[in-house]
């Protein structure tokens, strides 16, 4: 398991919930001028998207985030989106967040599994972030915080070596393993089956780089090339033409991580089956962790860095749906199985100047040898939320 996965999972999760909110924001658009008190405007667009990427890059978060650590649960990590989806005027039901967090997850395994070589993953998120900062383009102080993420994401990222973005890929995978939504938009460009597996491909570039498979070359001792034979390889592979830049401006040549939902269209979301008998008996399997409180208070931490905007005055938070209709996203809310959907933890994360005894001790057992200093910013006590679980 990488210690160095987090940041990528979490920006590239970010990004697609960007692209969603964005996509449906702008198809309940209702001109100014015409929109009634509850209605969504462009105005309104563009301020719950500048507050939530301002949140997002906040410096304090992106710090705590950057630092070496194991990934969350996934239980824990959407505890988080589910503050960041929040940190505007927006509100988002149980049944809407479930669903916005399906499209997300699903959208990045997907591109994990496409990634040619393990060192795209950067790339996409890459692509991520410069759509990201398509979205501030009027506010270069947002753009900053934007670009300062880049810079941290090129020094952390830029000398690992293959082998340590092999190991982040498969941190990722395992992460993703045993999701199986069904996404709309991946079913009827057949990219995803009805089981909800990926189709991977046969055709296209190989990873830059190497060559179109279809050779054998046998070598002595010496290193002298001393026997070829050709294979057919099945697939419709061509050398690719270039390498994308891993620079703060340039042609990233992947697609991956763009917004694949620019075009205005619905997005369903179902559970197969299997995942839905395996969601249940991984349910059923897996004791209670005794380490989740510990979780829960550097979850706590963590979070402690965004610097979440309550709106002022007496402005009301506006309702997004993220479903055709209101009975539709009821319906989701019903028929969505218990063991498939994430309750929302609330986490009061205060500035606290003593150190949690229980978090030093727990720690103590996993021996870190380098404490957060007492500085920092602490969760309270979280084991009253335990029952959540």
């Amino acid at each position: 398991m990488s210690m160095r996965t987090l940041p990528l999972l979490f920006l590239n999760l970010g990004g697609e919930m960007l692209y969603i909110l964005d996509q449906r924001l702008r198809a309940q658009n209702i001109p100014v001028d015409k929109a009634q008190k509850d209605e969504w405007t462009e105005v309104d667009r563009k301020r719950v998207l500048n507050d939530i990427i301002s949140t997002m890059f906040s410096r304090k978060f992106m710090e705590e985030l950057f630092k070496p650590q194991e990934l969350y649960s996934k239980k824990a990590l959407r505890t988080v989106y589910d503050r960041l989806a929040h940190a505007s005027i927006m509100r988002l039901n149980q049944a809407s967040m479930d669903k916005l967090y399906d499209l997300m997850t699903m959208a990045f395994k997907y591109q994990v599994l496409l990634c040619p070589r393990p060192k795209d993953v950067l790339l996409v998120t890459f692509n991520h972030l410069d759509a990201i900062k398509e979205f501030i383009q009027d506010s270069p102080t947002i753009k900053h915080q934007v670009d300062e993420t880049f810079r941290q994401l090129t020094e952390t990222y830029g000398g690992l070596s293959a082998g340590e973005f092999q190991l982040i890929r498969q941190t990722l995978l395992i992460f993703f393993q045993d999701l199986h939504i069904r996404v709309s938009i991946f079913l009827k460009e057949r990219v995803q089956n009805s089981n909800g597996h990926f189709v991977l491909p046969v055709s296209g570039p190989v990873p830059w780089g190497t060559e179109v498979p279809g050779v054998i070359r046998m070598f002595n001792k010496k290193g002298e090339e001393i026997r070829k034979i050709e294979f057919k390889h099945g697939g419709n592979y061509v050398t690719a033409l270039r390498e994308g830049s891993f620079e703060l401006h340039g042609d990233r040549v992947l697609k991956l991580g763009t917004n694949m939902y620019s075009v205005n269209r619905s997005v369903e979301t179902h559970m197969s089956g299997a995942s839905k008998n395996l969601a249940s008996r991984t349910q059923e399997s897996i004791p209670p962790n005794p380490l989740a409180k510990e979780e829960l208070n550097l979850l706590a931490r963590l979070m402690g860095g965004m610097e979440i905007k309550k709106p002022s005055g007496p402005e009301p938070g506006f309702r997004l749906n993220l479903f055709t209709t209101d009975e539709e996203e009821e319906q989701a809310a019903l028929t969505r199985p218990e063991e498939l959907s994430y309750e929302v933890i609330n986490i009061q994360a205060t500035q606290d100047q003593q150190r949690n005894e229980e978090l030093a001790r727990i720690m103590g057992e996993f021996e870190i040898t380098e404490q957060p200093r007492s500085s920092a910013s602490k969760g309270d006590d979280l084991l009253a939320m335990m029952d959540e679980l």
